[in-house]
């Protein structure tokens, strides 16, 4: 008898924010895992060219296109999926946004479009994936949590605010649907140099401080994040809810490193 509990074939992921950055490796690597894929986001000419990635690997996927700060458009991927493939075991909300600014002078229309999609859009996504998750009597969660969900950031207040709450979040969920069959975890990734983030990283004093504060003296790659992710949605984590699983380097870990 075999035993495989890292693989996931027959699954069915959904991503969002799965066309650049985090998101995308995640879609990869579950893809890789065995799972089929759909990565969704805003821009619909993204959703393409990452689904052809996928059908690349040899898995099924749709190209569906999303805003998570749009309960209606949320629901319509749930609907999409099952639709074609008749569940979604997987979810994975990666889709983000960050402003930096001094908190004192930070806007708060700024702060709502940080919360509105990184805290509430996470929210949005769970609600109406757990609903069909807790129906079925199984899911896997993956929340992208950070290292701002622990420590302080200078200037993301925002950020770190809706990192510090998906992290509280990920916790009540896990609680709530543990007897389910729904499990729900959140990735706290490192300093992973994405689109969203280069400008803050490349030749500053920002990035050279993240990297005196990381013991592997580096910023981590996208891919490195698959791994965890293809765990907490395998069965090898079916005894595992409510956790962070910090992808660091040892950021968290490190006090002193010289």
């Amino acid at each position: 008898m075999s035993y495989a509990p890292f693989e996931l074939g027959d699954s069915v992921a959904v991503v969002f924010g799965g066309t650049s950055g985090i998101g995308r490796a995640i879609a990869h690597g579950l893809a890789a895992a065995g799972a089929d894929v759909i990565a969704t986001s805003r821009r619909a000419d993204r959703v393409e060219e990452v689904a052809a990635e996928l059908e690349g690997l040899g898995r099924r996927t749709l190209r569906v296109s999303a805003d998570v700060t749009e309960r209606d458009s949320v629901r319509g991927v749930l609907e999409t999926v099952v639709g074609a493939f008749g569940k979604v075991d997987i979810l994975v909300n990666s889709a983000g946004r960050t402003i930096r600014a001094p908190t004192v002078d930070f806007k708060e229309e700024d702060w709502a479009e940080v919360i509105e999609t990184n805290l509430t859009g996470t929210l949005r996504a769970c609600q109406i994936f757990g609903r069909h998750m807790l129906e079925r009597g199984y899911g896997r969660v993956i929340n992208i949590a950070s290292l701002s969900s622990f420590v302080a950031l200078a200037e993301v207040a925002a950020y770190s605010a809706s990192k510090a709450a998906v992290a509280s979040l990920t916790k009540s969920l896990a609680v709530e649907w543990a007897q389910s069959g729904v499990n729900v975890n959140a990735i706290a990734p490192g300093v992973f140099r994405t689109r969203m983030n280069e400008h803050l990283l490349d030749g500053t004093e920002r990035g050279r401080e993240f990297l005196m504060r990381t013991p592997m003296g580096r910023f981590g790659k996208v891919e490195e994040l698959a791994g965890a992710a293809v765990f907490l949605a395998s069965d090898a984590a079916s005894f595992v809810t409510g956790e962070i699983i910090a992808v660091d380097g040892g950021f968290l870990a490190s006090g002193v490193n010289k």
